[in-house]
């Protein structure tokens, strides 16, 4: 199962009843955070989830609505007398961008590590699940991403016996191990069946449609994308800026073949997002205005 909550919808400043846009996903006890505005560790509160688990945070770019809150996440996590070490994922910069953050959490009890994306597409592989950078178009570099976990096929209990495979290796090999004893080597495949469905979530924020993100969004399950302007004759501004309109990222959705699209980081001037849906589900039916907080679980397929 994997759980997911957009923390905060909004864009370019917190407001009284929107968060800056950040999500946050828990997979089998690893705590994943994707940007860190300003408002983060409240919007987090109120879901009632802590900082203190996370293990990674992505920043899709070093805008301040999108890092401004980590200086204190830092800290926060530093004062539950964190010692595990955090690690950070973001495009190039990222160094620079932390440690010019952290003059005001210059002391912290864990290790911060700062791993930069090199690549126009980079893959990040963690026990049990990998994390995929994709580079969209904003006016700064900035990246999507996908977080994906994968899932073996099913244990041929038969299979082993038949192989004669000791069974203290069943457990091993259903992890994925290569094992040998007595010169006879024992693989995966010879005990698992062909791959089932696994669960993937694509996330991508300020950006322009790109033939990246519909690439990367096929296949998930749940489909993240700003939607910053709803008014029609917002679109000029959209594509001045680098942003997206509800409806192109409707358009993605659809040819994406998505389950479910949840829109996100709202322009400050889109009051009621959802006011504009209607025409939106046109394109894409399963649309949705996100609001702070929206969750979901996300579970493997029945076989």
């Amino acid at each position: 199962m994997l759980d997911v909550c957009l923390l905060g919808t909004g864009g370019m400043m917190p407001l009284p009843y929107r968060w800056l846009t950040s999500l946050m996903m828990r997979y089998n006890g690893k705590s994943i955070l994707i940007d860190c505005g300003e408002g983060t560790q409240i919007a987090m509160r109120q879901k009632g989830w802590s900082p203190n688990p996370i293990d990674i945070i992505c920043f899709t770019h070093y805008h301040a609505d999108h890092i401004s809150g980590l200086p204190g996440m830092l800290l926060t996590m530093g004062n539950a007398e964190r010692t595990e070490p955090l690690t950070l994922i973001g495009p190039r910069g990222l160094s620079r961008v932390v440690n010019s953050l952290r003059v005001v959490a210059p002391e912290l009890p864990f290790e911060v590590r700062c791993v930069e994306i090199e690549e126009s597409e980079q893959t990040f592989s963690f026990d049990g699940f990998w994390i995929q950078a994709f580079k969209v178009n904003h006016n700064v570099l900035c990246y999507g991403y996908s977080l994906g976990v994968d899932r073996a096929g099913r244990f041929d209990r038969a299979r082993a016996e038949e192989l004669q495979i000791p069974m203290k290796f069943w457990s091993r090999l259903q992890k994925g191990e290569t094992l040998e004893q007595d010169g006879k080597r024992f693989t995966p495949d010879m005990v698992l069946g062909a791959d089932r469905k696994g669960l993937k979530v694509t996330y991508c924020t300020d950006t322009r449609p790109t033939e990246s993100i519909l690439t990367h969004a096929r296949g998930a399950d749940l489909l993240i994308l700003e939607g910053m302007y709803g008014e029609p004759d917002k679109l000029a501004k959209a594509k001045e800026h680098r942003h997206m309109t509800m409806y192109e990222a409707a358009r993605i959705a659809r040819e994406a073949h998505v389950p479910e699209l949840w829109l996100t980081h709202y322009s400050p001037s889109l009051m009621r997002p959802e006011e504009f849906i209607g025409d939106v589900q046109k394109i894409f039916p399963n649309a949705v205005a996100a609001k702070d907080g929206r969750s979901v679980e996300l579970k493997f397929e029945e076989d």
